[in-house]
């Protein structure tokens, strides 16, 4: 079993730079896009960062298996013997790539018994860069700058019309399923990986997606969010799993950087 160690997290964080530097160099030049079988785009980018994240970590620690969302297609059966292995989103928010708008990241998580343990979002053109391992607090860095992030003790404001602030892609299904008490200021910002960093600095409230995603958009977010004092859980108000199940793709959720909140008096998903 792979230990949680200063050195384990330094060396993750190299690589994300590396990775980020190798996305830094496909951006700035006109790539060759493919649409997947689940209508997805990918380009050329997301799979040479792929291919060099699988061979890094393999690198760094050889009896740990790599999953990455550019060669998931491995079966529940031989997954389950897996006490630990990397996750990886090798261009988080393709799409974002794609349109120029910066707003993407390199994802690594390390999951040990089906629980993401430690995380990092690394997003080269922003220069900007998330990370946590478990019980160690979570940190951002900007411009070459560590920031602690706090946990997160804010609560709603306490008024007639109380005010939420919710990361997203998509805002008119979420005014569906929020207690009509509550005025909603949404942020759209980049891919889910960078939103959920919103949530984790308390820049948003919350992040809402209604839509697919797979383990690999979400792991690293999970230990982010857990050591600030946040949550993801489901529609149904359940955490999400890792490697339990046939699939891969996420059910919807909502990310939260402050669990202690009563989220279930403000969706209202039944």
């Amino acid at each position: 079993m792979q230990q949680l160690t200063p050195q384990l997290l330094k060396n993750v964080l190299n690589i994300a730079q590396q990775a980020g530097e190798h996305l830094k160099h496909f951006y700035a030049k006109s790539v060759e896009i493919q649409i997947k079988a689940d209508k997805t785009p990918v380009t050329e980018a997301d799979l040479f960062v792929s291919q060099f994240l699988i061979e890094q970590l393999q690198q760094l620690a050889p009896d740990i298996p790599v999953l990455s969302e550019e060669c998931c297609k491995i079966p529940l059966a031989e997954r389950a013997k897996w006490q630990q292995y990397w996750i990886i989103d090798p261009l988080d928010g393709t799409q974002q790539f794609i349109d120029r708008t910066d707003q993407f990241s390199v994802m690594i998580a390390l999951v040990s018994e089906h629980r993401p343990i430690l995380g990092v979002i690394h997003a080269p053109i922003l220069a900007k860069t998330y990370y946590a391992m478990d019980g160690e607090g979570a940190f951002v860095v900007e411009n070459g700058e560590v920031i602690p992030l706090s946990p997160i003790c804010k609560k709603l404001a306490e008024s007639d019309r109380l005010q939420i602030t919710i990361g997203t892609s998509s805002s008119q299904r979420i005014r569906q399923v929020v207690s009509h008490r509550y005025d909603i200021d949404f942020i759209k910002y980049g891919s889910s990986s960078l939103k959920a960093g919103l949530v984790a600095e308390g820049k948003a409230d919350c992040y809402v997606r209604f839509g697919d995603t797979g383990e690999w958009d979400t792991a690293a977010a999970e230990v982010l969010l857990r050591e600030v004092g946040g949550q993801i859980f489901d529609r149904q108000f359940q955490p999400l799993t890792y490697n339990q199940r046939e699939t891969l793709v996420n059910p919807h959720f909502v990310m939260v950087g402050n669990k202690q909140i009563d989220w279930r008096a403000i969706f209202q998903f039944s």
